[in-house]
């Protein structure tokens, strides 16, 4: 038996007396022999026994991964500890495999068993891992597998697990598209997780592979909205982008009115003679001529998004800082955008990686809110210890905040950046500053005064950016500036940038009738060293030539053919061409002689003055805080910023359905939790705690209770909370004295009543408070999750008040139940429709049942299958008939509601080509031609379910559209119903074994 190679624990696998340590080993050919030896002490340790060994091995060899050294040749003895039955080291097997399993996948294909009992585990951390690996081996044969352990994984108990699944999701697809619908319901399913771990990761899911499925948000809004405060910092990034862009599609601008309230603010505080001459009635009439428009209502699921996302501009993450920041200033009103400002302030004393990319995001907003940093102007002043980059932003910044009122501080820290050794700065600072005299007009000329003094700087790079500026300067205004021309020509002898050269010669012949005897004089010079120019110093040598020589032939005729002779054996080819072109329109000849004509229109035609503007100005089409805004480019997976709806869309979609049954107070909750499992006086008592308040107290508390919460919504959001608890005290004091009062009025009450009837009463009340206990107990927690703004909870209606009880169902009534003489009554709360009409069908009698009773009541039951606003107009619900298909007896028929809600007709509806899983099976309604506009249809179709509460899913197509929906059968609905009348129901249950 061999033994295995020598470890020191010591030195951790290092060298032994006699070998190198971590040199150079000139035997080995430069190579660190070092490494090879302690990889083979590392794969010794992981082949022994002994768990301790193990784990320290793995211990060492993910250390080496953390310091980007490679470890790729142990992937064989680690992938044999797979199955290791020590938690630690599998933890770290698994850590291991996730980073090579992509580069070793033959190696890792062969333990995909093990990985698929891993996520079968007990302990949620190897669960997750296992899951993470095999979602990492990027082999499209095992597709499948991933599928079924994503699936498993998110119906997992361990929010951890699931997690993990979503992540996994994006990863699937990336290898295979075609799994996108399996996906979708992963992703549906998740979105519906009430758990803050898994929020962020199912919504990252959701952005990579069906951002277009906004109607899978609109159950889930709301939960996000509230779930969002306490979800991790990379979550809530993503979640806060995405809730961006739904809320752009969902609701309406909120500055959609500002535009006329602008437009009325522009009067004049005192108004002229003429308008005091047109009295009151001309202002009613303008008024009047004005579009009509209505006044703007915020969404109040606009305003829960924009109240829920405020405190985290307090994080102490950048990330979502800057989140936050974006989605005010594309959904908040201008009113409200102010807030960001001082957070995003606050992150400018961060490191410089966030400061630049919290300035690109300043620059954008600067231009547009400019009112928003004006306070916080000193904030971006320039610190000599400041990146260049960051110098330029910020010189960008300050540039956009300049106005008329704090213009001379900003000149004055400019003329000390001037100063500064940074030379891109420098030049940064000097088109800075003709910004600022473009924009502001009167400090253009003490602005050019400064950029002239300028020109005598020392640096040159100084003076030919100061060149640049004033050229552009000069065009605004050249007649009143021929002296600083006549500077500018004298610079041409010094000035050796191309840039700053060719902007004097475009000025001297733009200009050249200001200068009409240094512009020869400039052409001669320029003439002599025309071969040694710069391409864009001998392109305006050939203009200035053309232009003296149409204003002023006589002295510049000859030095115009010498240049343009020159130019004709340029090595430039534009050059040459341009030569060419020159003289054929200048020169007169009997070939050019109609272009010759309009040669000055073509040369001297006057030209716009330049606009000199911030190069931030076009990146607002771009979401801010994205990759795109920030390169100017758009980047791979950039999603546009979808533009505000004209017309409010339908805000119902985001409501969720809770069962009537649900809504019970929190005092019922508490009494029955408190109730004994045993009663001692069960039988005699009659009605229990829960069912024994009277309900004219219960009906006033409610009413007070909403009259309360009425008033509460009208009053300000920091009022809200604190009523809210003064409110729920008060209902807590209201129903104990009304709990009192029910118990004095019901003693006085069944005195009077006879001793058969008190048993009915208490046999009745007493099985009605035992349903309510059992469903608010099993209700109890969802109740706790589902929590509402008050503006969205139901209101009692005042006649609540004197409204009698409603009259209990109870099963020894249903004896002699004949529908045709009972009154109609309301239905109970308790008792939902759906069970009353099954409640009907029940008869103690022995004659046999007719089928018509278990026919479904119309309008129960029935489910929605496409909701009108995801489907464009075409509204789909169904309904199980509870009878076989007459096609296939195997089969649920099920039938289908077709309405048409929109102003078209709706053609061709009918089933896509459905993706099924094995067992399951459709049969197919007749096509439908046309649904016209206010028109419904309702067709059968059969679904073999397999004897299984799968869903089959499947897409409902017209003309022009496909939908996709599914359907899934309670367990109910898959049995058959048997009518047996009592004595042969007894017949066969005796036959049963058992007790």
């Amino acid at each position: 038996m061999s033994a295995a190679p020598a470890y020191n624990e010591d030195k951790g696998g290092s060298a032994g007396p006699g070998e190198p340590e971590y040199g150079h080993d000139p035997a080995s050919g430069g190579i660190f022999s070092s490494d090879y030896k302690r990889h083979d002490d590392l794969k010794a340790m992981l082949d022994t026994n002994k768990d301790s060994l193990k784990l320290e091995a793995m211990k060492r060899i993910v250390a080496m991964i953390a310091r980007g050294k490679n470890a790729s040749d142990l992937f064989p003895a680690v992938v044999k500890n797979v199955a290791c039955k020590n938690i630690e080291v599998k933890k770290l097997v698994y850590v291991y495999l996730v980073r090579y399993a992509e580069e070793q996948q033959d190696l890792a294909l062969l333990s995909i068993s093990t990985f698929q009992r891993g996520l079968k585990d007990p302990n949620q951390l190897i669960r997750a891992s296992a899951l993470r690996v095999l979602s990492s081996i990027r082999v499209p044969i095992i597709v499948p597998i991933m599928m079924l352990a994503i699936k498993e994984a998110a119906s997992d108990m361990s929010p951890y697990v699931r997690k993990t699944a979503a992540h996994a999701i994006p990863k699937l697809y990336s290898l295979d598209s075609d799994q996108k619908d399996q996906l979708i319901e992963v992703i549906e399913k998740l979105l519906a997780d009430k758990t803050t771990l898994v929020a962020g990761s199912v919504v990252m899911a959701f952005e990579e592979v069906c951002p277009e499925r906004i109607d899978l948000i609109h159950k889930n809004y709301r939960k996000l909205c509230n779930l969002l405060i306490d979800v991790e910092e990379w979550g809530q990034v993503v979640i806060i982008s995405m809730l961006t862009r739904y809320a752009r599609t969902q609701f309406l601008s909120p500055t959609q009115n500002e535009s006329l309230l602008e437009e009325n603010s522009e009067k004049a505080f005192y108004g002229s003679e003429e308008d005091e001459a047109k009295g009151p009635g001309s202002e009613e009439a303008a008024s009047t001529a004005l579009p009509a428009r209505k006044p703007y209502v915020m969404d109040p699921d606009h305003r829960l998004l924009l109240r829920n996302t405020k405190p985290l501009l307090q994080s102490r993450s950048a990330a979502v800082v800057m989140a936050v920041a974006q989605l005010y200033f594309h959904l908040a009103p201008k009113a409200e955008v102010g807030v960001i400002a001082k957070a995003l302030v606050r992150l400018l004393r961060s490191h410089s990686e966030v400061q630049y990319v919290v300035l690109q995001n300043v620059a954008t907003m600067s231009i547009k809110r400019r009112g928003m940093f004006e306070p916080y102007l000193k904030s971006f002043y320039i610190r000599s210890t400041d990146p260049t980059q960051i110098k330029i932003l910020k010189l960008e910044v300050l540039t956009n905040l300049a106005n008329e009122t704090n213009i001379p501080t900003v000149l004055r820290e400019f003329q000390t950046y001037i100063r500064s050794m940074d030379k891109d700065f420098v030049a940064a600072t000097i088109q800075a500053i003709g910004r600022c005299a473009t924009n502001i007009g009167r400090v253009r000329d003490t602005c050019l005064n400064g950029l002239v003094q300028l020109l005598s700087n020392r640096d040159e790079l100084v003076v030919a950016e100061s060149v640049v500026v004033i050229k552009k300067l000069l065009q605004m205004q050249p007649a009143q500036h021929g002296e600083i021309i006549k500077h500018l020509a004298k610079l041409t002898d010094n000035i050796q940038v191309p840039m700053a050269r060719a902007s004097i010669l475009w000025l001297i012949g733009e200009y050249c009738e200001h200068v009409p005897r240094i512009a020869p004089d400039v052409l001669r010079k320029m003439a002599k060293s025309f071969t040694a120019e710069e391409d864009i110093v001998k392109l305006q040598v050939i203009n200035l030539a053309a232009k003296l020589y149409l204003t002023n032939s006589k002295q510049t005729k000859l030095l115009t053919q010498y240049v343009l002779s020159l130019a004709k054996y340029d090595q430039n080819y534009d050059i040459r061409d341009r030569a060419r072109f020159t003289r054929q329109l200048i020169v007169p000849s009997e070939q050019g002689g109609a272009l010759s004509r309009h040669a000055k229109k073509l040369f001297l035609a006057p030209k716009p003055a330049p606009v000199l503007e911030s190069s931030f100005k076009d990146r607002d089409h771009f979401q801010l805080g994205s990759l795109s805004h920030l390169l100017n480019a758009k980047a791979t997976g950039y999603q546009e910023l979808p533009d505000w709806p004209e017309e409010a869309p339908d805000p119902s979609v985001r409501n969720v359905e809770v069962p009537e049954w649900t809504k019970c107070s929190n005092r019922e909750k508490r009494k029955e939790k408190e109730k004994p499992f045993y009663s001692d006086s069960e039988g005699e008592s009659g009605p229990t705690e829960s069912a024994d308040s009277d309900p004219e107290s219960e009906s006033e508390s409610e009413s007070k209770s909403s009259s309360e919460s009425g008033s509460g919504e009208s009053s300000s959001e920091s009022d809200n909370e604190d009523q809210e608890e003064d409110e729920e005290k008060g209902r807590t004091s209201e129903s104990e004295q009304s709990e009192e009062e029910g118990k004095k009025k019901k003693m006085k009450k069944r005195k009077k009543v006879p001793e058969g009837q008190e048993g009915g009463l208490s046999s009745d009340e007493g099985s009605d408070s035992s349903s309510s206990s059992s469903e608010s107990e099993m209700t109890s927690e969802t109740e706790e999750e589902q929590v509402e703004p008050a503006s969205w909870r139901k209101k009692t209606p005042p006649s609540s008040k004197s409204a009698p009880a409603a009259k209990e169902v109870s099963l020894l009534d249903l004896e002699d139940f004949t529908p045709a003489s009972v009154q109609p009554v309301s239905p109970p709360t308790v008792v939902s429709t759906s069970l009353a009409a099954d409640l009907e069908g029940l008869t103690l009698t022995d004659s046999p049942l007719v089928p018509s009773l278990l026919s479904p009541v119309s309008g129960a039951g029935r489910q929605e299958l496409l909701h009108r606003v995801a489907g464009e107009g075409l509204a789909v619900d169904y309904t199980f008939s509870r009878q076989p298909f007459s096609g296939d007896p195997h089969m649920v028929s099920v039938h289908i509601h077709f309405s048409n809600s929109s102003d078209t007709p709706i053609k061709a509806l009918h089933l896509g080509t459905p993706k099924l899983p094995p067992g399951i099976s459709i049969q197919e309604f007749p096509e439908i031609e046309s649904l016209a506009p206010g028109e419904s249809a309702t067709v059968v179709m059969g679904i073999n379910f397999c004897d299984s509460t799968q869903a089959a899913n499947f897409q409902l197509c017209t003309q022009t559209r496909q939908f996709y929906v599914s359907i899934q059968p309670p367990v109910g609905e898959l049995m058959a119903p048997v009518f047996l009348s009592e004595n042969e129901f007894k017949k066969e249950q005796g036959l049963q074994g058992g007790r």
